[in-house]
């Protein structure tokens, strides 16, 4: 089944904006890649504000997917949590970071709009991490300190450091998972 022109004007824009950011591209950019006019571009999305609004929902429903994947997979624990910091390693090998965490960088020049839309990722992100890790910590697996929460959103920071550490290497994939995965290993081995 094609696509729609408004889902490839999606997926053109967050190849963009994992790529380049907020600010580093423009319906022209999208019109000469998806092949259409500008024009067109502003049927679907009267402003680049609402383009990127939309971005964010999608990519939050994505994430919420593959993590709902992870959850009910049959993998252990620990498993789990590998297959969570491969949601980040993926996109290292198309030059790409967590959409979210390249929008952050520019949140001081994004509508409140995209800003809200930002922070639901965050939280929703943190929960889900955090239901993760309190099953470990009620199994006896893991100990997390000083909280689940915490845990969590360090976690998220890790990970989100370890794209941008690594998309500067000439191996990203290879550098994220030589930072990440010991640190995981140490952190959350069975005592």
């Amino acid at each position: 089944m094609e696509k729609s022109t408004a889902q490839r004007i999606l997926d053109v824009a967050q190849d963009m904006v994992r790529n380049r950011g907020y600010s580093a591209f423009s319906y022209a950019d999208i019109s000469k890649q998806v092949g259409i006019r500008k024009a067109s571009i502003h049927y679907h999305f009267p402003s680049k504000d609402e383009l990127v609004k939309e971005l964010v929902v999608q990519y939050r429903q994505t994430m919420g997917k593959a993590c709902d994947r992870i959850a009910k997979s049959r993998a252990s624990l620990d498993q789990q949590l590998i297959q969570f910091a491969n949601l980040y390693r993926d996109g290292l090998s198309n030059g790409q970071i967590c959409l979210c965490a390249m929008l952050a960088a520019d949140f001081a020049v994004l509508p409140e709009s995209v800003h809200a839309e930002i922070k639901i990722f965050f939280r929703d992100t943190e929960a889900w991490l955090g239901e993760l890790l309190q099953q470990g910590c009620d199994d006896g697996i893991w100990t997390c300190q000083p909280s689940v929460t915490q845990e969590a959103k360090g976690l998220i920071a890790m990970l989100q450091g370890a794209q941008l550490l690594a998309r500067s290497a000439d191996n990203s994939t290879a550098t994220f998972e030589q930072v990440v995965y010991p640190l995981l290993t140490a952190k959350f081995s069975k005592s």
